[in-house]
């Protein structure tokens, strides 16, 4: 029977594994490299495994995943981290690394990573900018010291965006939001597998 009030299913929209959760590192403020000048905790920066402090991963992952068919996923690099002057370790507009690839399109990827134990998936491209979102500062949205949210600085030109509702600090803009979901695996009573899936619209 027709239901009008269920959007139609698209394979665009099907759930698909990122990984193992065990594959991303639990990004923080605190997880920083303060040895490191160039290391101003964006997603793009390596970060020691925790089963291996020699071993270094990427704080996130990127994917690209067309509109009519999710299960055609490619797992695209991150490129053009964040980079800082030497003669000023304070990061600003003009020291923000360009992606190598001047002409990369960050249209349907979406952007993997895990803050403070929790999984969020996002589009890569900054809704204000078009500047890739893997170069963003996650942080904490506090009042009084009361954690309520998190968020994702663009460090293009410094605008905000909340990592649950995708609202912007000023504007009109508002990041997509992807869905995620924790499933178990077999054989593994200690790790999960992480799926994402855009954002279904009610109705």
């Amino acid at each position: 029977m027709f239901n009008p009030f269920r959007a139609p299913s698209r394979s665009g929209n099907d759930w698909f594994s990122v990984g193992l959760a065990s594959s991303f590192p639990d990004l923080g403020q605190d997880d920083r490299d303060s040895s490191d000048p160039q290391d101003n905790g964006a997603l793009s920066q390596p970060r020691p495994s925790s089963t291996d402090a020699c071993l270094k991963r990427l704080g996130c992952k990127a994917f690209y995943v067309p509109k009519d068919n999710s299960a055609q996923r490619t797992e695209v690099p991150i490129s053009g981290t964040t980079t800082t002057t030497a003669s000023d370790d304070a990061s600003s507009a003009s020291d923000i690394g360009q992606p190598d690839d001047k002409m990369m399109d960050l249209t349907d990827q979406v952007l993997v990573f895990q803050y403070r134990g929790k999984f969020h998936a996002i589009d890569h491209q900054c809704p204000h900018s078009s500047f890739p979102l893997s170069n963003g500062i996650p942080f904490d949205i506090e009042d009084f010291g009361i954690v309520l949210s998190a968020g994702i600085t663009c460090l293009k030109h410094g605008w905000s965006f909340d990592l649950f509702s995708g609202m912007a600090d000023r504007g009109n803009y508002k990041l997509k939001i992807w869905e995620v979901q924790l499933r178990d695996v077999t054989g593994s009573t200690t790790d999960k597998e992480v799926w994402v899936r855009r954002k279904q619209r009610m109705g």
